[in-house]
């Protein structure tokens, strides 16, 4: 899975996270069939809201999505949600890490040496 060792993994109690857990610096994990949703700083309502912001988006704004695509979508998602005014960064800052992140990229969908027939 390639999960970084420094990170702490919040999950329910679902078993497929036990292994997974291993992989990262520390596993906390909520009881949600016992009514448990928090535990100090264990829950699950940060990844439910991004998860939560991608079908809105996707069902509100694309409405339709390609897997070829899925990814591009996601990670234009995850963009806004790690430069949004909740952490402190606002509209110049959103931008100049934006144009940072599109340095020598280009989507295309045919290579320039490509003729349409």
């Amino acid at each position: 899975m390639g999960a970084d060792h420094k990170s702490d993994l919040k999950t329910d109690r679902a078993a497929l996270y036990d292994t997974m857990g291993r992989e990262f610096n520390s596993h906390e994990a909520v009881n949600h069939s016992a009514g448990e949703y928090v535990r100090d700083d264990a829950h699950t309502n940060t990844i439910e809201s991004f998860f939560a912001i991608i079908k809105r988006q996707m069902y509100g704004t694309h409405h339709a999505v390609s897997e070829q695509h899925l990814q591009r979508y996601v990670n234009e998602i995850a963009f806004k949600w790690n430069n949004r005014s909740a952490l402190k960064i606002e509209d110049t800052q959103r931008a100049n890490n934006a144009l940072k992140g599109i340095g020598e990229k280009r989507l295309m969908y045919r290579r320039p040496d490509e003729t349409t027939s």
